[in-house]
């Protein structure tokens, strides 16, 4: 499987675990790496710096959109960026001239059928180019994309708007309308996996530089510092590109709120009908033992099992 993977990797640590288990997979090729919202000079050299203990090279990085579509929301930044991981003396490797639009449009192009999207992050990049390049909506393989909530009955505990849809509401809409063939994984499940001390314990127990940085970003997210565990969002959305049987998927229309005064950045989904057909398959349910078993294994695979 060959993918592009588009992140605002940074404190939460889902998406050093969601690039750790594309690593960890020798069934996917990782084409490029795009980079998404806010210091994304910063990003990529998380990107960088994490490719590099890996051993993997030869993948392009490439800088995406800074700001939100319309240019009218201010940018959420919080935390500890590339603490622990980027060193004063670090050189990164890999990041290219080409804006992470134009290297999306060019290569799924380029490979008609051939490219999936990984997207786990506000979806700015992406909804510019389907707006660039409308036909990469059906050229693609596909969109596999962290974010949403649905908020049944079992979760009105979550948020009304989650995160990566409400950093950019508008470049959500863009994206659920664009006809593509989109898998979204939302908050409803990935809030029922979780990373622990003793998985983190497994990382540190292969020895290298390249897990003890992962397991040390693991440590080092407050949250994980709090409750000793975090929610493996990103990571689950990886992993159902290989194993899609461990979530139910459901189709549904899928529409996002940008102008409510409580709900913005909502994504509002329902049954589809013929007046509102089906713009994504929602998962809504997940075999969490199993999730959590096969993502650990593959984040603590060891080196030399992926790219």
């Amino acid at each position: 499987m060959r993918i592009i993977f588009d992140t605002d990797i940074g404190t939460d640590v889902d998406d050093c675990l969601a690039l750790a288990l594309v690593l960890g997979s020798p069934e996917i090729r990782l084409e490029a790496v795009t980079c998404v919202y806010g210091d994304v000079v910063l990003r990529s050299r998380i990107v960088a710096q994490q490719l590099a203990l890996h051993g993997t090279t030869g993948v392009p990085i490439a800088l995406g959109a800074r700001e939100t579509l319309m240019r009218q929301r201010a940018i959420y930044w919080e935390g500890h960026e590339g603490v622990g991981l980027l060193h004063p003396d670090e050189r990164p490797a890999g990041v290219v001239d080409e804006h992470a639009v134009d290297l999306i449009v060019r290569t799924v192009m380029a490979h008609p059928g051939e490219i999936t999207i990984l997207a786990i992050g506000p979806l700015t990049n992406i909804a510019l180019a389907l707006s660039r390049e409308p036909r990469i909506a059906q050229a693609a393989a596909g969109f596999m994309l962290m974010g949403g909530v649905a908020r049944g009955p079992a979760t009105l505990s979550l948020p009304v708007a989650e995160h990566n849809i409400v950093c950019d509401p508008e470049a959500a809409a863009i994206v659920f309308a664009s006809g593509a063939p989109i898998r979204l994984v939302p908050l409803d499940v990935t809030t029922r996996v979780s990373i622990r001390q003793a998985d983190v314990a497994r990382l540190r127990a292969r020895h290298t530089p390249y897990h003890d940085a992962v397991a040390g970003q693991v440590e080092r997210y407050p949250r994980f510092q709090r409750q000793g565990q975090t929610d493996l969002h990103d990571p689950l959305a990886a992993a159902a590109l290989l194993r899609p049987d461990l979530l139910t998927f459901q189709p549904l229309y899928v529409q996002v709120e940008t102008a409510g005064r409580l709900t913005g950045g909502m994504t509002v989904m329902r049954a589809p009908s013929q007046k509102h057909p089906a713009s994504a398959e929602v998962a809504l349910d997940v075999a969490v033992a199993e999730a959590e078993g096969w993502i650990i294994d593959r984040i603590a695979a060891p080196l030399g099992g992926g790219q």
